[in-house]
This record gives structure tokens, C-alpha cells and sequence, in this order.
């Protein structure tokens, strides 16, 4: 019988809680769940945030959330779960950068944590209590860390970026724009 120590119980903690609370709040995004908007509500939200197309906004960051988040629970493809779940939180991040850091003004605070503890654990690994290492690491290998934060890293800049000047181009021809819909 294998003897786990306090590191393997630790990153199964922070994995089973960030990666249920992100997989609640993308079945919030794909499928209206716990009080969500769906597909249809998160798609118009999303547009409003300047992520466009909203629809396909909100199909791709629910599946970051809650697929990242269940596999990140799970701790299976640890690197890629944890890296596309960062990536989803960046993209909020950016959304409720405007409104400072703390959460209680509706900041970053939150998501920021959530991208960092997911990126930490795509580092890290997912610990001996896991999926990943009953598996034998067959995907979570020490390659696929660096791979999976830098395609996610790209792509999240890309986004983000297309969306920070579509709220700067609405912002400069008085469009008004909706800063915060919802929470993340």
C-alpha cells in the first residue's frame, strides 16, 4: 500500500475545489445551470463584454471552465486542463480589470486567483492522488507543460487582445457598453 504525504492530500485539496468551481461555472455558461445564462444568455453577455462572436465565446469558455475544471478535479492531462483553465480566467481577468483588484468592486481579484492556482497546478502536477499518476502520466508528461501554457498563452493574447480593442473602437465612437454582466 502506497503512503501519501501532505503534498499529495494538499494538491488534491486545491485540485477537487478550483477545479469544481470552475467546472460549476462553465455548466453556468453551456448549460444554464446554478443560475447561469446558457449557451444563448453567456453568448450575449460575452458580446457585450467585446467578445465576439458571442455564442462561440461562450461554448469555448465554458468548455475551458468546465472541462479544464473536471479534469483538473480529476487530475487527468493536468497540464492541459490547468492551462486552458488559466487561459478562461485571463480572458475574465481582462473583463473586470477596469473595476480594480478587489472582487468586492467587482475586480480581478477572483479570476486572477482562480487563473493562477489553475497555472499552478498545470505546473505542479496533480500529486499522487490522481488520475494522471494512476495512469502513469500518460498524459502529463514534463513537455506538456511548457506546450500547453504557450499555445494557451497565444491564443488567450489573441483574444483578448481582438477584445480590448473592440471595447477601445465602441468606447471611442460612445457606444455604451455593459462593464460587467455577471460574475465569472
Amino acid at each position: 500500500m502506497t503512503c501519501y504525504d501532505r503534498s499529495d492530500l494538499g494538491l488534491l485539496l486545491l485540485r477537487l475545489g478550483t477545479g469544481g468551481v470552475l467546472a460549476a461555472h462553465g455548466a453556468q455558461k453551456l448549460f444554464g445551470w446554478f443560475g447561469g445564462g446558457g449557451i444563448e444568455g453567456t453568448g450575449a453577455a460575452m458580446e457585450a463584454m467585446g467578445y465576439s462572436p458571442g455564442r462561440q465565446s461562450a461554448v469555448m469558455a465554458g468548455l475551458s471552465e468546465a472541462g479544464g475544471g473536471a479534469l483538473l478535479a480529476l487530475g487527468l492531462a493536468t497540464p492541459a486542463a490547468g492551462a486552458a483553465a488559466a487561459g478562461a480566467m485571463v480572458g475574465a481577468t481582462a473583463v473586470h480589470a477596469p473595476n480594480g483588484f478587489f472582487a468586492a468592486g467587482g475586480g480581478y481579484e477572483y479570476a486572477a486567483s482562480l487563473a493562477l492556482t489553475a497555472a499552478g497546478l498545470a505546473v505542479t502536477g496533480p500529486g499522487r492522488i490522481s488520475l494522471d499518476h494512476a495512469l502513469g502520466h500518460a498524459v502529463n508528461r514534463g513537455w506538456m507543460v511548457p506546450a500547453a501554457l504557450a499555445v494557451t498563452g497565444a491564443a488567450t493574447a489573441v483574444v483578448v487582445g481582438l477584445r480590448n480593442r473592440r471595447v477601445r473602437e465602441a468606447s471611442a465612437s460612445g457606444e455604451s457598453r455593459q462593464e460587467t454582466l455577471f460574475d465569472e
